[in-house]
């Protein structure tokens, strides 16, 4: 596949997840996790047809999936839980765009420093990156519903109708998702 229609189809699917979160959607596990994979797929297909990484190519491609995966759990961690119908929804906060923006412009950053100091280009993979970043926000958005108790929507619910979804005043963070995930219940 061409380069540029991979950069089209992701900041597509990108796009389309955003929009789909600032309006409030059904929490599907499957869903969450759907978009991350492809992307981490695509990625890892992509470095893996770049070649042979050199030990500073694999620290520069530790440094930023490390770097977007926290990005991610931090953009996790301000989505919005609510619930509709007794099932999960999801909605991005002002603040998750705000996380989005900042992770953009230090991931560039590191972009720019990695290639700048020797990282072959052909290595600096978006659909990895975001792909990652994504798996991030999945991993607390999860963890977080999980804590709640609450079902996860099915994955053919799709109704945007009716009422509104009650925001979850007391939904977990993700330490307190953490906490209740890893203890042990009697």
């Amino acid at each position: 596949m061409p380069g540029w229609l991979t950069i089209v189809l992701v900041i597509a699917g990108i796009g389309y997840t955003v929009v789909r979160r600032a309006i409030g959607e059904p929490l599907a596990a499957r869903d969450l996790f759907a978009t991350p994979i492809v992307l981490l797929a695509l990625g890892v297909h992509q470095v893996a047809d770049a070649g042979h990484p050199a030990a500073g190519d694999w620290f520069w491609l530790a440094v930023t999936s490390a770097t977007g995966l926290a990005f991610g759990l931090l953009r996790g961690s301000t989505v919005r839980l609510l619930v509709k119908d007794g099932v999960l929804w999801q909605r991005y906060p002002a603040r998750a765009y705000a996380v989005w923006v900042l992770s953009l412009v230090v991931n560039g950053g590191l972009a720019f420093l990695a290639t700048s100091t020797g990282m072959n280009g052909d290595l600096r993979s978006i659909p990895l990156s975001i792909g990652v970043s994504l798996l991030g926000e999945a991993l607390a958005v999860g963890a977080r519903a999980l804590a709640t108790g609450l079902p996860f929507a099915p994955t053919s619910t799709k109704s945007f109708r009716g009422p509104r979804p009650t925001e979850l005043p007391d939904a977990p963070t993700v330490r307190q998702a953490l906490t209740t995930l890893t203890t042990t219940r009697r």
